[in-house]
């Protein structure tokens, strides 16, 4: 492993990053969507990106695995693995709310250790390294280091929900709340400093791998909150792991005990 590796794989993701971001710019509320089975929507330019993006990986990088959110969902075991979200806030984009990423995350032996997440309608891209082999710890936020913001919660600072966790607004809540639809993105706004916390109720795999790297980087503190009924934690995969069939109910604060004084909120 050597530092020309890295950069390749950064360069990839820039080059992903203009092949792609402009065609799904200029068909942003536009895409015909469909249902899947899941509930969830799915545009013509989600399956579009999904394709572009996997060719141009598998060409770089042939003996790496590939997994999708519209394409393969089995973790094959291989000790370098792209996980790929094409368009992560479909919902926001098949309605033009310009808050939807181009969310790509590298795994090693079964763990994201370097993610790259474009967004394009706020002309925003983050990427990260954690625990990558050979190279340090860093979050960035175009191309700027980035770093969570710890204070006291109050009617001025704010906490993120997911759609599916407004159950917590049933009694006063300590923060401002802000809702934003995507979920890549809703967790990296602790690592940006912009909220003191964000939760997400059924993320899957291709939601919280390309915010992983770049959370831990910026030195926020990650939560699973049905880790003590599921009995084990989403990294590393293991193989054989079938990637759409599971969601892991995470918490992400800008501290540990920020994550305590949360988590007493949503639990």
């Amino acid at each position: 492993m050597n530092s020309g590796f890295w950069f390749q794989v950064l360069e990839t993701c820039q080059q992903i990053q203009q092949v792609v971001a402009p065609q799904l710019l200029a068909w942003s509320g536009q895409s015909p969507s469909d249902r899947k089975a899941d509930g969830s929507l799915v545009t013509r330019a989600d399956l579009w990106a999904d394709r572009k993006i996997t060719e141009i990986l598998q060409e770089r990088f042939p003996h790496h695995g590939c997994l999708s959110e519209e394409g393969n969902h089995t973790y094959g075991g291989e000790q370098w693995c792209w996980i790929i979200d094409p368009i992560d806030g479909t919902t926001n984009y098949s309605h033009g709310l310009p808050i939807w990423c181009i969310a790509l995350s590298l795994l090693y032996q079964g763990t994201p250790v370097f993610s790259y997440v474009h967004v394009p309608g706020l002309r925003q891209t983050f990427h990260g390294f954690h625990q990558a082999p050979d190279h340090a710890n860093g979050a960035y936020l175009n191309e700027k280091p980035i770093h969570v913001k710890v204070s006291e919660p109050n009617s001025q600072t704010f906490f993120s929900l997911c759609a599916r966790s407004t159950d917590v607004l049933k009694r006063p809540f300590p923060c401002k709340i802000r809702m934003l639809g995507s979920a890549s993105y809703n967790l990296l706004t602790v690592a940006a400093g912009y909220t003191l916390g964000a939760v997400e109720r059924t993320p899957r795999l291709w939601d919280v791998a390309p915010a992983w790297p770049i959370v831990h980087a910026a030195g926020a503190h990650w939560q699973w909150l049905d880790a003590p009924q599921s009995g084990q934690r989403l990294f590393p995969l293991q193989p054989g792991h079938e990637a759409g069939s599971r969601s892991f109910h995470t918490l992400v604060s800008a501290s540990a005990s920020l994550g305590q004084f949360f988590a007493a909120y949503i639990l």
